[in-house]
């Protein structure tokens, strides 16, 4: 107990406090933007992590990321737009509630639900990270197949109209991603000769 207290200090000092409170900031804003992200966020202030101590970069570079990740859900219960594709589906929820009147409590959802969420996954990734690199090692074409078809299924269910015409639409995306290089065999596929 004593050894994860000594771990923890740290990160209750003013200065990370400090760092934590601009990275949320800058996350959220970046979340809120349609079209930026945490990945641009971490883009972004990359190089000015390079200034920074170690453990400071790491928690700015998280709280851009987290932050960034929930402030995409901000438009897409006010607006009807995500502003990451990890609020695509708050649309369907979170923009109706706006609606009724209730983007008060939409919005108290999406902020609960990302803070529990993200809490619980850090946990699960904490205990369950070896065991999750060993079962990646045993990932391969077929299971990959088996995601590709269970991703179509959800594309299928999830649209609104016809689900032949999200399937079909599925189907041209998944014909658009086989052409370049094979990830698993480094073949290039349908590149007609040019990898350009």
């Amino acid at each position: 107990m004593d050894n994860l207290l000594l771990m923890l200090a740290p990160l209750f000092s003013s200065k990370l406090l400090l760092v934590l409170f601009f990275g949320t900031l800058f996350g959220l804003i970046l979340g809120v933007l349609p079209g930026l992200g945490p990945t641009t966020g971490g883009a972004l202030i990359l190089p000015f992590t390079m200034t920074l101590d170690p453990l400071s970069a790491i928690v700015l570079l998280t709280s851009i990321y987290c932050a960034g990740t929930y402030g995409g859900a901000i438009t897409a219960v006010l607006i009807n737009t995500p502003g990451t594709p990890a609020a695509a589906a708050t649309c369907l929820d979170g923009y109706p509630l706006a609606q009724k009147g209730e983007a008060g409590r939409a919005l108290g959802m999406a902020t609960v639900s990302s803070t529990v969420g993200g809490i619980f996954s850090v946990v699960i990734l904490v205990f369950f990270a070896p065991i999750l690199a060993q079962l990646a090692y045993e990932f391969g074409q077929p299971e990959y197949f088996a995601l590709a078809i269970f991703g179509l299924t959800m594309l299928a269910s999830i649209g609104e109209g016809s689900p032949i015409k999200n399937l079909i639409a599925g189907a041209f995306g998944i014909l658009i991603s086989t052409v370049g290089k094979d990830f698993m065999t480094s073949i290039d596929r349908f590149t007609l000769g040019s990898m350009n």
